[in-house]
């Protein structure tokens, strides 16, 4: 109606982009920009993630960059605490953050200290990724955050963006940071 009237509508000043589609951005964004950059977890690839984060991904770059793995998170998180070692840049997705509980000796033991207790000769670029806190319909075992607690362990950085530009954003830069 009012295009009849000869009244020119503009675009919208900005974009909503739900916190889903920016995390997926910023990881196709990352994949495409560095080479080393790679993703693992459980139905990340061939099921485009539980929460659909990693949706296209695996399309996209394929099987050396997009990895499922078995419901064995320490196991895939060694995995991707001895890549970065090794000079690749993992991001290591838990189905929920919950079950980095499973992996806690890969998370602290292996990944946070390793900089310090090789005097910085050792960095690791990795990033553990995954939802975290409350949510409807869950129960107690997912439903617990763990950002405290993180973020009080010494060689970790814990991020928990507001908003789909702070995700985005945040991503990226853990993506590329040296540190954990």
């Amino acid at each position: 109606l009012q295009q009849r009237r000869g009244i020119r509508l503009s675009a919208p000043a900005a974009v909503q982009v739900t916190v889903r589609d920016a995390l997926n951005q910023a990881l196709d964004e990352e994949l495409e920009r560095d080479e080393r950059v790679f993703l693992l977890g459980e139905e990340v690839a061939q099921y485009d993630g539980a929460y659909k984060i990693s949706r296209g991904l695996w399309k996209k770059y394929g099987d050396k960059r997009v990895i499922d793995t078995p419901i064995s998170e320490m196991g895939f998180a060694g995995i991707a605490v001895g890549a970065a070692m090794a000079g690749l840049r993992p991001v290591c997705e838990f189905m929920t953050f919950n079950f980095s509980m499973q992996a806690i000796d890969q998370v602290i033991n292996s990944a946070a200290k390793t900089c310090y207790m090789s005097a910085g000769s050792i960095a690791v670029p990795i990033v553990f990724r995954g939802p975290n806190g409350a949510s409807a319909g869950v129960a107690a075992q997912h439903s617990q955050c763990f950002a405290a607690w993180y973020g009080h362990c010494p060689g970790l950085k814990v991020v928990s963006p507001w908003s789909s530009e702070d995700a985005k954003g945040l991503l990226k830069a853990s993506i590329r940071d040296d540190n954990p």
